[in-house]
């Protein structure tokens, strides 16, 4: 099928900008509270009205798209996505922005959960479907930090707006190639009896296992993102759009691993081992981390972190990814799909409330001490940097112990 790459791109673009619009928006955040007034409370929803829609419809749009079709599921969803992206942009005031912000994480929902689906329907052969899913890992791994970058750059260039606006072109274009170039799919149709989200798929030790180790690896990962963000602004004193450029080798690091190099080390070695190896070097980029001072240098203290990070999740993510659709019937492809990406949800909330608080707790301990804010500042970091390693630690630990490499769970499943 020579129109199959294409078909992929075209669902990889549309996650990309899924991904990105998680993270672009928190670098305009200053310049939408001095336009529109909001409080510093009521400035989160901006944020939380995307995430609260965008996680909790996750799991029904993966489903959805099994019962009537998961092609019809993704062109709705690309369209309200697209559309209430041009809604936040002309925004006048603080209830329209948060009103399309939750229109906004609903498209977003019903356009992402059915991709990875879609892809595995797409590609049936076992080493073309690893190199597809390598593809669509980087957009999920490495979206969060092209956001900040993009997010800063528009912002400070232009202006908050362009932050939704940019969204335009890339959504009508993907629509239209969207209609053309991918199969349709009919679904099993709505059966009254069909559960939201069948137990039977726990059966499978590679779903299971899979889901497990995301919300641990998110948790642990989607935590540093936070808390690196705060040390290199609060600390290291980089302005927004530095801040975004500090995180840049990280997503380079997982490029090149994940698009060039993932699908033969799979092949080569089998995606529990290069999963549990890949979690183990982002364990020890965080433990290295857990050592920062508050006289710290990003090229000597932050930097290598980074690309070692970005190393092991390159090759973690998208053996994790082929993990968790490994041995589902196609019938339930789709609440696969949005299985994981809810997974991912869980162990980014997770992750970011604990993380924060563990921070927070030693800052205030080491304040309380006498000691000065950089210092206790930096305490608190390295705090949530051990607790994000242990985290990764335990992640590969589950994935060594519970997951089976492909050819012992085909003959499982069979």
């Amino acid at each position: 099928m020579p129109q199959r790459p294409l078909a992929l791109a075209v669902l990889c673009a549309v996650s990309l900008m899924v991904v990105l619009d998680g993270s672009i928006v928190a670098v305009a955040l200053p310049s939408i509270q001095n336009d529109l007034g909001f409080t510093s409370s009521s400035l989160a929803w901006v944020v939380n009205a995307y995430l609260i829609t965008f996680g909790g419809l996750l799991l029904v749009s993966g489903r959805l798209g099994d019962l009537i079709g998961r092609k019809r599921v993704f062109l709705a969803g690309l369209a309200v996505f697209t559309l209430a992206s041009l809604l936040c942009g002309i925004a006048a005031d603080q209830t329209q922005l948060i009103v399309f912000r939750f229109l906004q994480g609903a498209g977003g929902a019903l356009a992402s959960a059915v991709v990875l689906g879609m892809i595995t329907t797409l590609y049936p052969e076992p080493r073309a479907r690893a190199k597809a899913i390598g593809v669509y890992s980087f957009t999920q791994a490495a979206g969060s930090s092209i956001g900040l970058i993009a997010g800063g750059t528009l912002t400070q260039l232009l202006d908050w707006h362009w932050t939704f606006f940019v969204n335009l072109p890339i959504g009508v274009i993907a629509l239209a190639l969207a209609v053309r170039l991918l199969d349709p799919d009919r679904g099993t149709g709505l059966r009254g009896g069909e559960p939201l989200l069948p137990l039977r798929i726990f059966r499978l030790r590679a779903v299971s296992g899979a889901n497990t180790v995301m919300i641990l690896m998110v948790a642990g990962l989607f935590g540093f993102q936070f808390i690196t963000a705060l040390y290199l602004q609060r600390v290291l004193r980089l302005d927004a759009l530095g801040t975004g450029f500090a995180f840049l080798p990280a997503p380079v690091s997982i490029a090149v691993i994940s698009l060039v190099f993932a699908e033969r080390l799979n092949h080569r070695f089998g995606a529990r081992k290069v999963l549990v190896t890949g979690l183990s070097l982002v364990a020890l980029a965080l433990g290295f981390l857990a050592t920062v001072e508050a006289d710290g240098n990003y090229a000597t203290d932050v930097l290598p972190a980074l690309v070692l990070m970005g190393a092991g999740f390159g090759a973690a993510m998208p053996a994790l990814m082929g993990q968790a659709m490994s041995g589902v019937a196609p019938a339930d492809a789709g609440v696969a799909s949005g299985l994981i990406n809810t997974t991912q949800q869980i162990g980014a909330a997770i992750g970011t409330a604990v993380l924060a608080n563990a921070a927070a707790s030693r800052t205030g301990s080491l304040l309380a001490e006498g000691t000065a804010m950089p210092e206790a500042l930096t305490g608190g970091y390295r705090v949530a940097y051990a607790l994000s390693a242990g985290l990764l630690a335990l992640a590969a630990f589950v994935a060594a112990v519970v997951l089976r490499d492909r050819k012992a769970q085909e003959v499982i499943v069979a």
